[in-house]
Order: C-alpha cells, then sequence, then structure tokens
C-alpha cells in the first residue's frame, strides 16, 4: 500500500517562549523517525498553513495560533487526521483546560475561573482564606512571564486581575497554590512512554516560576499512577501527545496543575521522537 504524505505545522516562536530550540528539536526529530519508516513529511509554518491549507490528509502540528486552530478544525470536520487534533490543542487553552479536568473528576487544585473586569468577591467569599494562590490568563496558553503569576494576598489577587483587564485578557483561572514536590511529565497516548523529572533540579524552566515549591523533597509516589492519571486527562482534553506538571503533595497525593499539547520533551526527546512517530503511523493505519 503507498504511503501517505504527512503535512508537517510547526510552531511559531512566539508561542514557544525560553523553549524556541527545544520545540523545534522534538517536532524535527519525529519528522526524521516517519521519514526512515518511508512517510514524506512537508513542513509549513503556521503562517503558510494559514494563508494556503494543505493538500495532505494527515497532519501533525504543534501549531498554536488561535486562527491556525479553527482552520485545522475545519480540515478535521472533512476528513483530515491531525495528531495533535485541532480540538484538542483548543481544549488545552487554560480555562477550557481546567473546566474539563475539574469536571471529569482529573485530579487537580481548587480553582475559580472569573472575569478580571468584575469583583474579586463575586467568586471568592471574603472570609474564605484562598491565599497564596496563582493567577493564570484563562483564554491562552503563558506566553509572557506575567500571563502566571503567583500571589500572596487578596490585595495583589485584586491589583493583578485588574492589569489583566487592562491587557485585555478579560477571563483567568485562579488556583489554590499546593505545597509539595513539583514533577514535570511528558507522554504519549495510547503507548507505555511515560518520563517525568523534577524540573527544579534540572533546571528546566520557562519564566522560573519553578522557585515557589523549591527543592523537591522526594516525596514517594508511584509513577505508574500518576501515567494512568495522565492519560485520563490526555483522554479528557483529546491529545495524544502532552506533556504537564502536577505537585505530589507531602500525603502522597497527586494533582495536576498544567497540561499541555505536544510539549519539548527535552530531557527524552531521542526516545520520545520515536514514540511519537510510531503513534502517528499507528494512527495513520487505523485512519485508513
Amino acid at each position: 500500500m503507498k504511503l501517505v504524505s504527512i503535512a508537517g505545522i510547526q510552531r511559531a516562536t512566539v508561542y514557544s517562549p525560553n523553549h524556541v530550540g527545544n520545540d523545534a528539536a522534538i517536532f524535527s526529530a519525529t519528522a526524521r523517525w516517519l521519514e526512515k519508516a518511508g512517510y514524506q513529511v512537508n513542513m509549513y509554518t503556521e503562517q503558510e498553513f494559514l494563508s494556503n491549507g494543505i493538500e495532505e490528509k494527515v497532519a501533525m502540528t504543534m501549531l498554536r495560533n488561535l486562527q491556525s486552530m479553527k482552520k485545522l478544525q475545519d480540515f478535521e470536520s472533512k476528513g483530515c487526521l491531525a495528531i495533535n487534533s485541532a480540538f484538542g490543542i483548543e481544549n488545552c487553552t487554560r480555562e477550557k483546560m481546567t473546566r474539563l479536568l475539574m469536571e471529569h473528576g482529573v485530579p487537580h487544585p481548587k480553582s475559580y475561573i472569573m472575569n478580571t473586569h468584575d469583583d474579586v468577591s463575586d467568586y471568592i467569599p471574603e472570609g474564605e482564606s484562598f491565599m497564596p494562590c496563582w493567577v493564570k490568563r484563562g483564554d491562552f496558553h503563558a506566553i509572557h512571564r506575567e500571563d502566571v503569576s503567583y500571589v500572596r494576598t487578596r490585595e495583589e489577587l485584586i491589583s493583578l486581575l485588574s492589569e489583566y483587564a487592562l491587557r485585555g485578557i478579560q477571563r483567568a483561572v485562579v488556583n489554590e497554590h499546593l505545597k509539595g514536590d513539583l514533577v514535570k511529565f511528558y507522554g504519549v497516548a495510547g503507548t507505555n512512554f511515560f518520563h517525568w523529572f523534577y524540573p527544579f533540579n534540572e533546571n528546566h524552566s520557562k519564566f522560573g516560576h519553578e522557585a515557589i515549591n523549591g527543592h523537591p523533597k522526594g516525596i514517594p509516589f508511584r509513577a505508574d499512577e500518576l501515567q494512568d492519571i495522565c492519560n485520563r486527562a490526555a483522554d479528557v482534553l483529546k491529545v495524544v501527545v502532552y506533556g504537564g506538571d502536577c505537585i505530589v503533595s507531602p500525603d502522597g497525593e497527586m494533582r495536576i496543575i498544567d497540561f499541555n499539547d505536544w510539549p519539548s520533551f527535552a530531557p527524552c526527546r531521542e526516545e520520545a521522537s520515536r514514540e511519537i512517530a510510531n503513534r502517528v503511523i499507528q494512527m495513520i493505519d487505523e485512519y485508513r
């Protein structure tokens, strides 16, 4: 059977804050494995895809632009196979991700979703202790350091939400701060591949927020249980290639605080790229 051509739609650099090289490297490495298997991978920038579309019936993509998502969703509705699906990519934007994980019972911090121009008391009662907490832009992924902020007081929260409103960010997600070990993970749904590590120890960071939880204490947890939780989240969000962060609390409870479509896989790029390519091939076979 003739092998299909694959459109490789890359991520625009603006959506790879402090990880431009790493994001490009995992995507290129995956394409090389597919080419070794006999597939032709035609590379497109996000802008090229937006301007001209694609002829291929299969796309692998790291795109993030909202217009690109809508365009790829249209292609998918007409029969294109996309990995990750643009519907899944959109589900990983902050507000949608938070709602879906909580609605489906995936372990997650207590959270409020609010309009940035509203009174905080409309969401968090005056007497409720919810400090410190994290404030995150709700409409998209973090692009700037200020898109995810740690606040210690209610006054700081009110001030930050006002800044968001001035920046044109209309919705915010406010997460309770969880004490414990910060763990970063990478996975490929439908495979056995799963990699985790302590980002603080590896100095792996986008914006330096790992310093808040500090040096991990090595709280015991079961990696297979974390993988199960992450695969549940991937299924709920409809993504195949994923990564994110969780907190392991002192009592061993694991809760996801962030979940992303197709991250950099920087500490495990070679193995991950091979597994992603194999999963793409398997999905193409199923698609046929």
